[in-house]
């Protein structure tokens, strides 16, 4: 006789909302992902990186918000996915309410972390792509390296903290990483 296969369990947001206060997860395709609190550096580099964002967009009188996490971000209309990107820049702002972002941010960047590497190189990459996000940049600090993905464009660059980066969606923005102390 043959053994029935173990139905795992498909976890959804009102999960992630019945957390204990302070932990933090996130939920793709109904599986949860809990988050180690970020260090230091992995926080000093996401403020950097916000704040040259925020900046650019006040000095434009852009229409665009960016948000750093934690901030909600439902990338499709179901249940089953909720996640947490380190900083997320939205143009079309008819897609925020108090709860979050609903729908693909158009750029978004993840600080990686000791824990994060897979989740950030191969599934948020997976997800990204597929939801309609834009551009999106990993920073991994520990390999002095900065993947973007164009998906508009469908290409990818490698650069390192020495290097200045274009933004794709922003034409007139280049972000001089060498300004970051990691």
């Amino acid at each position: 006789m043959a053994e029935a296969a173990v139905q795992e369990k498909v976890y959804t947001i009102d999960d992630i909302y019945a957390l204990p206060d302070g932990e933090r997860a996130e939920l793709i395709d109904g599986k949860i992902y809990y988050m180690a609190p970020p260090g230091r550096t992995h926080q000093k580099i996401s403020w950097k990186l916000h704040q040259a964002i925020g900046n650019y967009i006040d000095s434009k009188g852009g229409q665009c918000e960016v948000y750093a996490a934690p901030f909600a971000v439902f990338l499709s209309e179901d249940d089953i996915n909720y996640i947490e990107p380190d900083i997320s820049v939205i143009c079309d702002t008819s897609k925020l309410d108090e709860k979050g972002c609903h729908g693909a941010p158009d750029w978004i960047i993840e600080v990686v972390s000791p824990g994060s590497k897979r989740m950030d190189y191969y599934t948020k990459l997976f997800k990204y792509r597929t939801a309609g996000v834009k551009e999106y940049w990993i920073v991994d600090y520990e390999k002095n390296c900065i993947t973007v993905y164009d998906f508009q464009n469908d290409s990818g660059d490698d650069y390192t903290f020495s290097d200045t980066i274009p933004v794709g969606i922003y034409p007139d923005l280049e972000i001089d990483l060498s300004k970051i102390n990691k």
